[in-house]
């Protein structure tokens, strides 16, 4: 059998902001690095269901409910632009990633993408649109079963992609 060569190009890293995902940005650099490759930095604000948002609406208003989705949505593309001060922003921790695995060169992330779906869903489609040849992503295990499962997005994700995956958990202390 010849082995086919792996040639990547366009990375697809996803991050949920949490530690998990910073983590895995460092695994995203290094193949950044590794084959030259563009990294797309998506983070998907989930859709509130429809039950929960006329539950919602009944309490405080539709036109306020509608205020605080937009503004956390604003929040968090904020937060991975680095325009927020008031703490440290995704995309301080993205640079410092990319300096330190570049050793001072920076690497950085070619786009920066926010979007509100369905995670599972707009992961897929960021990455078939962007024509990826790669999906990085952190995880987390929940519940007793937590060191033989993997986080449900990033399960569904490895399910459904046309791409590999690299789903990075964060290391035990």
């Amino acid at each position: 059998m010849i082995l086919p060569k792996v040639d990547i190009k366009n990375i697809l890293y996803t991050t949920d902001l949490s530690e998990n995902a910073r983590y895995a940005f460092a695994y995203a650099v290094s193949l950044a690095n590794l084959y030259d490759a563009k990294i797309t930095l998506l983070h998907v604000l989930p859709e509130v269901p429809a039950l929960a948002d006329k539950n919602i609406i009944g309490y405080i208003g539709a036109d306020r409910w509608q205020q605080i989705k937009a503004h956390h949505f604003q929040e968090a593309k904020e937060a991975l632009i680095g325009k927020r001060r008031d703490h440290l922003a995704i995309k301080d921790v993205l640079q410092q990633f990319s300096e330190n695995a570049k050793k001072g060169e920076a690497v950085g992330t070619d786009e920066i993408i926010v979007e509100r779906g369905n995670p599972v869903e707009e992961i897929l489609k960021q990455a078939e649109e962007r024509r990826c040849d790669l999906i990085v992503m952190g995880t987390h295990g929940h519940g007793v079963l937590e060191e033989a499962m993997i986080g449900s997005t990033a399960r569904r994700v490895v399910r459904r992609s046309k791409i590999p995956v690299l789903v990075v958990r964060l290391p035990e202390e």
